[in-house]
């Protein structure tokens, strides 16, 4: 690269995923964002949605969009499928092991649309 170019940085934006009501109410679904696969969750019947990154890092698959979905104290989290460590869905911190916490995105509901920004 010359002296004269410049790098530009990389923008993040808001992805669509599907329309809310293709994610069933405490579950979730894996999206592939900027190529990230990255773990979106319904929580409730309404439009509250959260996401994480998909990989599961005591397992190392990515899995966690299977997991299950639900609450430690009020916060919402989800359960890994195969050793079930429960990760916050609000930080991505490990509710089992404070030493781990996974990447999260913003998510929202637009128009029925649900979107990450990543």
């Amino acid at each position: 690269m010359s002296q004269t170019e410049s790098i530009q940085p990389i923008t993040k934006q808001w992805t669509t995923i599907c329309p809310l009501d293709r994610i069933l109410p405490n579950t979730g679904v894996c999206a592939l964002v900027n190529d990230r696969q990255i773990a979106v969750f319904r929580v409730g019947e309404e439009e509250d949605v959260y996401a994480i990154e998909n990989l599961d890092p005591f397992s190392k698959a990515y899995v966690l969009s299977r997991g299950i979905v639900g609450d430690h104290n009020g916060i919402p989290k989800v359960a890994s499928p195969i050793y079930k460590q429960n990760f916050s869905l609000l930080t991505g911190e490990c509710l089992d092991d404070l030493t781990i916490k996974l990447q999260t995105f913003a998510a929202q509901v637009v128009d029925g649309q649900v979107q990450v920004h990543g």
